[in-house]
């Protein structure tokens, strides 16, 4: 591979750690992280996600009904099985269980 091509991959890889870093960051100094990944969290996640699936449910003869029934499953998933997507898409962990033993929320 071309040394052009390689530092720029390199400096694209370095970016990105420093974006997921910066973004870590900023979710733990607001706590979205710990509200989240609370029992009420997972009791919002669940309610949201019900919500999406009756209003999608209903207008289920349109597009926006069948995306908000597919959307649904997200946060149905994820306050059923206790994971954080947001967490895992900015690098750390998916589990709930192991975000709260992380930063000792919940």
């Amino acid at each position: 591979m071309p040394r052009k091509i390689t530092n720029s991959i390199s400096f694209y890889l370095v970016q990105e750690e420093v974006f997921h870093a910066q973004a870590r960051r900023s979710l733990q100094s607001i706590g979205f992280l710990a509200i989240i990944n609370s029992p009420a969290g997972r009791i919002f996640r669940l309610v949201a996600g019900t919500g999406f699936l009756v209003v999608g449910y209903v207008y289920r003869d349109h597009a926006l009904g069948v995306l908000s029934m597919a959307w649904s499953a997200l946060p149905l998933s994820a306050g059923a099985l206790d994971l954080c997507y947001v967490s895992a898409l900015l690098g750390g962990p998916l589990s709930g269980a192991k975000i709260r033993g992380k930063y000792k929320t919940g």
